[in-house]
């Protein structure tokens, strides 16, 4: 069964090999819940039956106008639904789907045009002038033809110039059969690193991890038939954690938020019954603070996801009194996401005190089902000791991990020595086998030959009632080698002195760990909301 060889030494697969992809979870729903809302935009709704129409029409329309199976279709969006069209019809013409980040300069856009060799690239009104640009900056002979997606909802009408979304969509058929992979292990996206430390890396997913994700998924988020999703992580960020992949297997229904306020999530919940999101922790941040005429009344628990950075104890100790259930996880662009899991023991947490049920679900945890075990190793790739002191890096491998980055061989190589992905992250691992990220490897702070964990001292900081958001970095210092500098971002209104912060982080951390300067400012994020260390260490270097 499952595998065999012919005569001439080929494999053959069997009848019942039928390879693994996210499309099936599509193709299924419009049979089983063709009524059922799929797609929520404001006055944009789509059942099922209506999105797998709209998905076929763009995938035969893209395979009329060229596109043939291996070929890349990018896209430069915000979360609105055709990003969600795209998730799915340019893997039904056989494409590869290459979300660009909306927040990338030109030059960066135009590698990636570039390197990925996209065919074809669907653009939002609003980012039509930065991917023009783009474009014409270009080096290759063959440039992407521009498919123009209008936002009227939001005062982006279309400008004119280029095929409309619409328009590309009323070239296709309704009724055309998709491209299937004849392979699980042919590849479905293109996403491309943050490259803040050189050119990004083109990160190779196939759409058998993409499928297993979307199971292993909905067992770590307890979810059943019909959940109601917020779509707050960007596309463009492991292709939206593939939870929009995900969506079609439970029937549920996918509420798109443009632009992520916390006034746009609490209206969401209230008024669409929002019952799952994901989101780095500065979003769990912007509802635990947000002003009284943004916040709206809900009877329901919320389901949370959270990942991108540890988040701050005292955000999660107040969060969880609001409504919402938060889940820290785990993960890489590498890893499709979230690859880990902090899976909740009633029978062992439930009893703490509140501050100790937030530290434990502070934790990053166990593999998702869909992954295997992760380890901690040291530099010699051996387990370290499940000890819940000892660093080591995180070693991950499993059904959901890139193929490896397009067109950099030795990157791949090296990525996987050893036979594992390489995270960078630096982590303990309790005796129960949880990991603890510490710090990435370069974000580590060693004082006087003492390791100085950025993220433990900025989870102390965060407990200060003036403190919106802070991060730690290291500083050059002649006599310990580097000391902890923290910058800090306070509440609106908020006032503290950097003496008193110094002061409040001593009384819970060793003297070593103590920040030695404070900085008071706006801090740098990313579009995922993602602190940027390396600008506050340009600042401290000087």
């Amino acid at each position: 069964m499952g595998w065999m060889k012919d005569e001439t030494g080929l494999e053959k697969r069997a009848a019942n090999y039928v390879p693994l992809t996210p499309l099936s979870h599509l193709a299924r729903a419009a049979q089983v819940f063709p009524t059922h809302e799929a797609l929520v935009y404001g006055t944009f709704r789509k059942t099922y039956a209506e999105y797998h129409a709209r998905v076929s029409r763009l995938a035969s329309a893209l395979a009329a106008r060229g596109v043939r199976p291996g070929d890349v279709v990018a896209t430069v969006m915000p979360n609105i639904p055709a990003q969600a069209e795209a998730l799915f019809g340019v893997p039904a013409c056989g494409g590869v789907l290459n979300t660009i980040n909306t927040r990338l300069d030109i030059g960066t856009i135009s590698y990636i045009l570039d390197h990925g060799e996209a065919a074809v690239v669907l653009v939002d009104t609003q980012f039509l002038g930065t991917v023009e640009e783009a474009i014409r900056a270009q080096e290759a002979d063959t440039l992407p033809l521009i498919v123009e997606v209008p936002d009227e909802q939001a005062g982006y009408p279309a400008s004119t110039r280029h095929l409309t979304y619409e328009d590309l969509l009323a070239e296709g058929d309704p009724d055309a059969p998709w491209q299937m992979p004849q392979d699980e292990w042919e590849s479905i996206a293109l996403n491309y690193t943050s490259g803040t430390t050189g050119r990004p890396k083109g990160v190779v997913y196939h759409h058998r991890g993409a499928y297993l994700i979307t199971l292993g998924t909905p067992v770590s988020w307890r979810m059943v038939l019909h959940p109601r999703l917020l779509t707050i992580v960007p596309f463009f960020h492991c292709n939206n954690w593939c939870h929009t992949w995900m969506l079609p297997a439970l029937g549920g229904t996918a509420i798109f938020c443009r632009d992520v306020t916390a006034k746009a999530i609490y209206d969401a919940i209230a008024d669409e019954g929002v019952t799952h999101f994901g989101g780095a922790p500065i979003v769990l941040n912007a509802i635990v603070n947000a002003k009284p005429a943004d916040r709206r009344d809900f009877d329901h628990t919320v389901e949370v996801f959270t990942a991108g950075a540890p988040p701050a104890a005292a955000t999660l100790a107040r969060i969880e009194t609001m409504g919402f259930n938060v889940t820290q996880v785990y993960g890489l662009t590498e890893t499709y996401g979230h690859a880990t899991e902090c899976v909740w023991k009633d029978a062992d947490w439930a009893d703490l005190p509140q501050d100790d049920i937030a530290a434990m679900k502070a934790r990053q945890g166990v593999a998702l089902p869909n992954m295997e075990p992760v380890v901690v190793t040291a530099d010699d790739m051996t387990p370290v000791p499940r000890d819940g002191a000892t660093l080591g890096e995180v070693m991950i491998r499993g059904n959901s991990v890139m193929k490896g980055y397009y067109k950099n061989p030795r990157a791949t190589a090296e990525a996987f020595r050893g036979g594992y992905f390489h995270s960078g992250d630096i982590a303990v691992q309790h005796p129960d086998s949880y990991i603890q990220i510490a710090d990435r490897a370069k974000d580590i702070i060693i004082s006087g030959g003492e390791n100085v964990s950025s993220v433990e001292v900025e989870g102390a900081l965060m407990h200060h009632p003036a403190v919106l958001l802070c991060a730690v970095v290291a500083k050059p210092d002649e006599k310990w080698g580097e000391v902890p500098c923290a910058f800090v971002e306070l509440k609106e209104g908020a006032e503290v002195t950097e003496a008193a912060l110094i002061a409040f982080a001593r009384e819970r951390l060793a003297g070593f760990k103590t920040p030695k300067q404070v900085v008071f400012q706006e801090l740098p994020k990313t579009s995922t909301g993602k602190i940027q260390k390396f600008e506050l260490r340009k600042i401290v270097v000087g």
